[in-house]
Order: structure tokens, then sequence, then C-alpha cells
């Protein structure tokens, strides 16, 4: 299962908008090198144990352009994407973990290749100030209470060290930049918007939702006492934040977001979608007793266009870009080497 999910994130992931339909062109396998056998040893002389020479991080696995893609660089990005899958499914990075997926390496390589194209495009008209790192650096380390938790942190994300997770910033900013600006020159005029609208209703069909923010308690008593709080004035968020049981929401003031009909216990459900909006309800559930207010609401169907144009006009941009970016990847010579790269280690028995 692991395996199936990274093979699909390394090959559906990375910088462009969207994957392309082409892939780029991969040189033919070198054949392997032939040695003439060592002559037999005398009978007495036991066999000199057999060897394995590490793999040579210089080695080039792929050409982008002018530029060369080292075997270093490329274990270092697949670490990473490895990482990303492992903790998109809450399990920590590891070296056993990565074993696991040498079947997506020469896959990953010709992703990798890729990216470093579109990394390649955006550094030419891009710049993004050591200020700019700096500063989204420090901010992911002031995350953190202690040195110690930051560096478990950056080892269960697959960083070797700080300058690994400095350069994976810097890439970010380039690339993001350089996509944001392709998108900017973009233009798309009311009666395009409105021709995509009309050709493609069905997908802005949308179920029934209710914006919704609780505070829950244990008792009746103590949701009563907040009801007279909110009544004279009390500011909700504050509320939620001081005494709300829920610790997923009460941090984010007792927000909720929206929900669709059954996506919650039913007394809960029943009051989002029939108490009037900006009233607090007092309701009990399995959980114990909330204040409920429902903020915003609104009908099953075909979300209007003036509520979607701005969707569109998003998709619109991204397609085009797309379009864009492909036509300008067409112009960098891409190969790879996949024979290059090391043959797996046997899988350890237990």
């Amino acid at each position: 299962m692991q395996k199936s999910l990274l093979t699909l994130a390394l090959l559906l992931g990375g910088a462009a908008l969207a994957q392309s339909t082409g892939t780029p062109p991969t040189t033919p396998a070198a054949p392997a090198t032939q040695t003439q056998p060592a002559p037999a040893a005398p009978a007495q002389t036991p066999a000199a144990p057999a060897t394995t020479t590490p793999a040579d991080p210089q080695t080039v696995v792929a050409r982008v352009g002018g530029e060369t893609v080292t075997l270093g660089e490329y274990e270092r990005a697949f670490r990473l994407a490895v990482a990303r899958v492992l903790n998109s499914q809450g399990i920590p990075y590891s070296e056993e973990a990565l074993a696991q997926f040498a079947e997506a390496r020469p896959q990953f390589l010709t992703q990798y290749a890729r990216d470093r194209a579109v990394y390649q495009l955006a550094r030419r008209g891009t710049a993004v100030t050591a200020a700019q790192v700096d500063a989204q650096l420090a901010e992911t380390h002031e995350g953190f209470d202690t040195d110690a938790a930051y560096a478990q942190a950056l080892a269960a994300n697959g960083f070797a060290n700080e300058a690994e997770l400095r350069a994976d910033i810097e890439r970010e900013l380039v690339v993001d930049a350089y996509l944001e600006g392709i998108k900017s020159r973009l233009k798309f005029g009311d009666a395009l918007v409105a021709s995509f609208y009309q050709l493609n209703r069905q997908s802005f069909n949308r179920p029934a939702q209710a914006c919704v923010r609780h505070i829950l308690v244990a008792t009746q008593a103590e949701g009563q006492t907040i009801l007279r709080d909110l009544a004279a004035g009390g500011d909700f968020a504050a509320i939620a934040r001081e005494k709300s049981q829920d610790p997923g929401s009460a941090a984010e003031g007792g927000e909720l977001g929206c929900i669709e009909p059954g996506e919650t216990v039913e007394p809960f459900d029943r009051t989002s979608f029939a108490a009037p909006l900006n009233q607090p309800q007092l309701v009990q559930s399995e959980y114990g007793w909330h204040v409920l207010v429902v903020t915003r609401r609104t009908q099953a169907g075909v979300a209007p266009l003036a509520e979607v144009a701005p969707v569109i006009r998003e998709q619109l941009a991204r397609d085009a870009a797309q379009k864009y970016l492909d036509s300008q990847l067409a112009r960098v010579t891409i190969t790879t080497t996949p024979a290059a790269l090391p043959a797996p280690a046997p899988a350890s028995s237990r």
C-alpha cells in the first residue's frame, strides 16, 4: 500500500501546475562493463569475501539543459519525497521506510529531472533574496519550543540538516513566484468565464452546507451560563478558547468550518440546518452540551456564477499557465539515466 501511494504521489507531485502529458526522453541503459575473471586461487587459500563499492554521489544520473544532476542530489530529493509521503500518512521518516520504496526510484528520477527543469526556468527571471529565505526559515524554527524538538522535526521530515531545509525553502519560493508570475499575466473576460460556467454547470453543483462554531462543555448549567454571557456581549471566540472541551476547535475560537448534512451527530446536525442564523443554541449530544451558532447556510444546488467566477478564473489561469509551462519545458533538453542508479539492496529476511 505504501509503495503504491508513494509512486502515485511522486508521479503526480512536483513543482509544475499540473503534470504534462509528455515525459522527458530517457537515455538508453548503458551496457554493463565486462571484466575478466580473476585466476583461480590455490585450493588451500580461502576466497576473499565479496565487497560492494559504495555508489559515487558525483555520478551523473540526469542532464537538464546545460546542468547535470548528480546521484547525491537525486538521493536527497528522493529522501525528502519519501518523507513527505510518509508524513502525509502520519508516519515519521526513517531509513528503514526509505528502503521499502526502491521500486519507485526510476519513476522519481524522471519526475525530479522535470522539476529541476522548472526550477531552472524559474531562476532565469525570478529573484528571491536571502532575507526572504531566512525569514521563512526563522518562522519555521520559532514554531518549536526547543532546538532539540526542531532537530527532531527536521529528521522526521527527512532533512539531514537545516541547510537542506533552507535549500528546499529557496526552491519553493523561486518556483512559486515563477508560476504565480505566469498566472498573473493571464486575464479572462466575463464572457469567457460565463461560457465556461454554462458548459460546466454540473461541476458547480454542491450539497447544502452550514458554517458553524461551537463551545463544548460537560453540563447543561455550564452551557446556560455561556448563553447568558453571550447575550450580555461576551466574545464567542474568547469564551471558546477558555472553556470549550473540544481541543480541535477551541484553539480556533470554536470555528468548525462548513459541514454537510450527515457529517455530525444527529442533534448537532439537525440544529445546524434548522436554527436561525447567528443565534446561539444549546444542544445536547453524546459528547456533552454544545453552544452552537450557525453563521452561514447555503442550499443544495448549482452555485451561482457570481460566487464561482473567481474559481473559474483560477482554473482557466492554471490551465493556460500549464500550457505555457509545457511549451517552455519542451525547449529544455532533459535526459535521464536510470541505469546509473544503484541497484536496490535485497530485502532483509526476518
